[in-house]
């Protein structure tokens, strides 16, 4: 009988290092390409900076800097390629998966670990950002990292630990420096953490030895992020006044649900509406199903209610937050900074509570739907389409030609394929950004009016979207302004963005 068990959990282990295997080559299959769009634009054309200017340029975006710092080393050793950047946020959507043989198996047993793994790797949410050129793969890591290192500290809190505290001081304060929400993630789990703690001391009636080790972390965290105060600080206040607050909107519970589900996004429609409907609801029910048949089982559902516990928590800080400052940072997208979070007490009750063949069929619907989303993947971000407006321009910009681009995301993809011509950002539109896209490096200048053309003689390139407006502005403005050639070309990858290059010439 015990060689039997034995076997089964060799065929298990097995088994989870094939979902490993093949969730890997799945994730990569569409991510050796080299399209990027507005927000990777950003990623890539920050990496170019030294560690110092990232710093500095990056106090004035939206999101602390290690990503970027990382993006700079990758640069260093790569060069300006796209696919290693791209191939950077797939590898550790990897190792996320691999945390689901070395760290959740060991922890909670060999089918939460494998589940775990699966969902990973399949998740359509994770699959669609898994080579995104941005910093919540890493974010989705390094959170799950300080969440598993806090409850192993918590599961041993009497031993001697030493290696898990200093696992668990890295892994905090580096996901505090890669997203806000990693931020509130860290700081809620910390919180978590010195409350146990604080109640183990009391009922001991002594001040536990791991409660000190918590305040000496706490205290290094705090020291070691109050450089970067100033920044964030800084930030709220643009913030208050920044582009992306006109442009987007508070996103309702219905959207945040399908995005956690799908990843479906504004107009990044990965599954039909109905088919994520289905698909969220299938497994919100299993799970509170499960939760209801076994709900009097406190003890087991512990590490149950401690992550879907973070979870909420967090949502609600940040709603929370959203009210007082009368913005909407409650935002789909930066939910996947908590995402392996949300993948641990899935696997949780799916794993320790799970009917086998009721699993099988859950986890079967999720990797149908990925196929499905995958296959669109790769058709989309292959497409012949993608590469027409750079190689276009590459082909027909000359020596001493300029750039001007208006206020929206197309130009900004052509400021990071272009670095060394000269460029100006006609901000119509006040974004108040000048100190965050010096990103795009001392050839972009952002200029409020059209001023800057007064004494320029000789050809400049006018990309707008899907209009001519700015390049018809200039020739309205400048009677020696005149058209040479305007052409249109469409994307399909991301946000399909449409370019109308305006050659002009002004004698």
């Amino acid at each position: 009988m015990q060689k039997i068990k034995e076997m089964f959990k060799d065929k298990i282990k097995c088994t989870h290092i094939l979902i490993i295997v093949i969730g890997i080559i799945f994730l990569a299959l569409s991510n050796f390409q080299s399209s990027i769009w507005f927000d990777e634009s950003y990623s890539v054309a920050i990496s170019a900076h030294s560690f110092a200017d990232i710093w500095s340029i990056g106090g004035h975006d939206v999101h602390p800097v290690l990503y970027y710092w990382i993006l700079h080393i990758i640069r260093y050793f790569f060069g300006n390629e796209i696919i290693a950047y791209r191939l950077f946020s797939v590898l550790v959507i990897s190792i996320l998966g691999i945390l689901g043989y070395t760290h959740i198996r060991k922890d909670f047993g060999e089918k939460v670990g494998l589940i775990f793994s699966f969902l990973s790797y399949f998740l359509p949410i994770t699959l669609v950002y898994s080579g995104e050129i941005r910093m919540y793969a890493l974010a989705m890591l390094l959170t799950t990292l300080t969440a598993i290192y806090a409850y192993r500290i918590y599961k041993n809190s009497d031993g001697k630990n030493t290696k898990k505290w200093v696992l668990f001081f890295i892994f905090s304060l580096s996901s505090a420096y890669t997203h806000y929400y990693s931020l509130a993630a860290s700081t809620i789990i910390n919180i978590m953490l010195f409350i146990f703690l604080v109640r183990k001391s009391v009922k001991a009636k002594k001040f536990v030895p791991n409660l000190r080790r918590f305040i000496i972390s706490a205290i290094i965290q705090i020291i070691a992020y109050l450089p970067w105060l100033v920044y964030l600080f800084l930030q709220m206040k643009q913030v208050s006044a920044g582009f992306w607050i006109q442009m987007s909107f508070p996103e309702t519970p219905i959207e945040m649900f399908l995005f956690q589900f799908t990843g479906n996004l504004n107009k990044m429609i990965y599954v039909p509406e109905w088919l994520g409907w289905t698909f969220g609801g299938i497994i919100c029910i299993y799970l509170i199903y499960l939760w209801i048949r076994n709900r009097k089982d406190k003890r087991r559902l512990k590490p149950f209610y401690l992550s879907c516990g973070a979870y909420a928590l967090i949502l609600v800080v940040i709603w929370i937050i959203s009210l007082v400052m009368s913005q909407p940072i409650l935002y789909a997208r930066y939910m996947l900074c908590i995402t392996g979070l949300f993948i641990f007490f899935v696997s949780y009750l799916m794993g320790k509570y799970g009917n086998k063949y009721i699993n099988i069929i859950v986890l079967a619907i999720t990797i149908a739907i990925s196929t499905y989303i995958n296959i669109g993947l790769v058709s989309t971000n292959y497409n012949e389409n993608n590469d027409k407006p750079i190689e276009y321009l590459e082909a027909n910009i000359e020596e001493g030609d300029i750039i001007v681009y208006g206020n929206e995301a197309s130009g900004f993809v052509v400021s990071a394929n272009f670095p060394e011509v000269k460029q100006y950002f006609f901000d119509g539109a006040y974004w108040n950004v000048d100190e965050a896209y010096k990103a795009y490096g001392p050839n972009m200048t952002v200029v409020h009016n059209l001023d800057m053309l007064a004494d320029y003689k000789g050809r400049l390139w006018v990309i707008n979207s899907n209009t001519t407006t700015i390049a018809n502005e200039i020739m309205d403005k400048y009677d020696n302004a005149k058209k040479l050639e305007e052409v249109y070309f469409y994307t399909e990858y991301k946000e399909k963005y449409e370019y109308t290059f305006c050659l002009l010439e002004m004698e």
